[in-house]
């Protein structure tokens, strides 16, 4: 599963070549963390490694190895971020200019596809689509999940991956090691399965680090006691986070949920 900023990289290189800028390390305060990354063509850019004259200084650095004025050299740059890059974040960053082109796509699309954390989302209600929208544009590898035949809109992103599972739970023991899973399918029956699915799965594996599930804190009530009838203790139960979405954000529109929840899982990366 490829994001669409790695996506329109990959496509742009059957075109030309380009200067892929990799920040390898910082120390101290810095714009971006290590591993971000910017795609630097000859007349445009994709991509940031935070802006500014660190970013400026970069391309042009970029721009004169594709122009074959300055070597290919692998070894990491540093740019202390003080006066004299006209700065003031007060950190080093170390730079990693790599020359990429036709033959590196498929190579390129697997390694940066890596940095991709796996989140599964079963539902494809309204905010199960707003939710894909936004996820889409973000550091996630999306597996989309429903019961349900022709649910899936026609302009899904192309890095979104699609799946149909009748019944809905049985794809959970597929998904991907480290999996953050949202649960919003159409039917509380359905969402119940879904949940149950999920912690069999941890209870044998551990190997899910979020069961978010949709709905009030009268839902779960509900839902604790019959998942505790299933045979599901105290202890395995505290694995589900419901509601879901960061407190203090109100709002029941599809999109202002979605937004809510992908800070969620945001706020969670940063942990």
């Amino acid at each position: 599963m490829i994001h669409l900023l790695t996506r329109s990289v990959c496509e742009r290189l059957t075109q030309e070549d380009a200067v892929l800028v990799h920040v390898e390390r910082t120390e101290g305060s810095a714009p971006r963390d290590a591993g971000t990354w910017m795609a630097v063509f000859a007349h445009d850019l994709l991509g940031t490694i935070g802006g500014g004259q660190l970013e400026l200084q970069a391309t042009e650095e970029a721009r004169r190895r594709l122009a074959g004025a300055a070597p290919d050299d692998a070894r990491p740059r540093r740019y202390p971020l003080g006066p004299s890059l006209g700065q003031c974040c007060g950190g080093v960053v170390y730079l990693r200019f790599e020359r990429v082109g036709t033959a590196d796509r498929a190579a390129l699309a697997a390694r940066l596809a890596q940095a991709l954390s796996p989140v599964a989302l079963f539902g494809g209600g309204h905010v199960g689509r707003a939710l894909a929208r936004v996820l889409a544009s973000l550091p996630y590898a999306l597996t989309w999940i429903d019961s349900r035949d022709e649910i899936f809109p026609a302009d899904v992103p192309p890095q979104v991956h699609c799946e149909h599972s009748d019944p809905v739970q049985a794809a959970v023991p597929a998904l991907s090691p480290g999996t953050q899973v949202l649960v919003m399918s159409f039917s509380h029956a359905e969402d119940l399965d879904i949940v149950a699915a999920c912690l069999r799965r941890q209870r044998e594996r551990a190997d899910l680090p979020f069961i978010g599930l949709i709905g009030s804190h009268t839902k779960w009530a509900t839902f604790r006691h019959r998942l505790a009838e299933r045979g599901f203790s105290q202890d395995e139960l505290v694995h589900v986070t419901s509601p879901i979405g960061l407190p203090g954000i109100a709002g029941k529109e599809p999109e202002v949920i979605a937004v809510s929840v992908a800070a969620q899982l945001l706020a969670r990366r940063a942990v």
